[in-house]
């Protein structure tokens, strides 16, 4: 058990640590774990400046799932980057921002796969990307507002473009780069870290470009087009902070790289891969 500050608020949360070499005093690859429940997917229609591809809210039901604190760390990937290649090479330092516990980006939705399959091939845990309704469901943590945080955002939590406002919210900080992960301090009610903004994340569905016939269950939507366009989310350092909200949703080509895009991993929660008690 692990204790993080929750909005401000101590809180503890379950979570277990995934052994990487050579990440010296860089942050480990902790991975909390997302108590199962349901959720409404998606904004509804009153929420400020909403989007057309957010909709219609449908009511989804999650099992739990592990998700990582943060985005991968460009000391993370490194340390992944160097395992045996499961179907591609991997640039061990593709990223613009440089910076250990900086997030990486420049890597594609297939460098993205690649990571999680090296991953899996060593630790023998299934991690993979999260489906979009999974990284909704995090980053929401029981919230219907806008944001994790409430109706409006503000550069004192999260790393986007604070030159225009959201919601009646502050003016803010526009950073330009990309920050460390855990230089907010601060989580969501889940424990996680950097949902909003700082870098977009990919996910392992195909777009869709609304929520009609998506899964309930939240698994991964995916149709028989592999090179269809995949779904990245939560705004980055160059957004406004209309566009890191929790509902909001993007879509790019699976192999597109940019200083804008990292992602973070996922993996399932049989009974073997419970914490341990402390």
């Amino acid at each position: 058990m692990t204790t993080f500050i929750v909005d401000r608020i101590r809180t503890t949360v379950e979570c277990f640590t995934e052994p990487l070499e050579d990440l010296g005093n860089a942050i480990p690859l902790d991975m909390v774990l997302v108590p199962s429940g349901s959720f409404e997917i998606g904004s509804p229609e009153d929420e400020p400046e909403r989007d057309k591809y957010e909709g219609p809210q449908r009511t989804v039901a999650l099992p739990s799932f592990f998700m990582g604190r943060y985005p991968i760390t460009q000391a993370q990937w490194r340390a992944v980057a160097k395992l045996k290649q499961v179907d591609i090479e991997l640039d061990p330092d593709p990223s613009n921002f440089k910076g250990d516990n900086r997030p990486v980006e420049q890597v594609s939705w297939g460098d993205a796969v690649e990571f999680c399959k090296r991953l899996h091939e060593t630790t023998k845990r299934p991690y993979r990307l999260p489906s979009e309704a999974e990284w909704e469901y995090a980053c929401r943590a029981g919230t219907t507002t806008p944001f994790a945080f409430g109706k409006m955002l503000t550069t004192e939590v999260a790393n986007y473009d604070g030159s225009q406002t959201y919601n009646d919210g502050p003016e803010g900080e526009y950073r330009k780069e990309t920050t460390p992960v855990d230089y907010f301090d601060v989580a969501n009610a889940f424990g996680l870290c950097d949902m909003h903004g700082n870098v977009l994340e990919w996910c392992a569905d195909h777009w869709h470009a609304n929520y009609a016939g998506a899964p309930i269950d939240g698994s991964v939507w995916v149709t028989d087009n592999q090179a269809a366009d995949r779904v990245i989310r939560g705004g980055s350092w160059f957004s406004f902070s209309r566009l890191c909200r929790s509902a909001i949703r993007f879509s790019d080509r699976p192999n597109i790289r940019s200083d804008k895009v990292g992602f973070r991993v996922s993996c399932l929660a049989p009974r073997t891969l419970q914490p341990p008690a402390s």
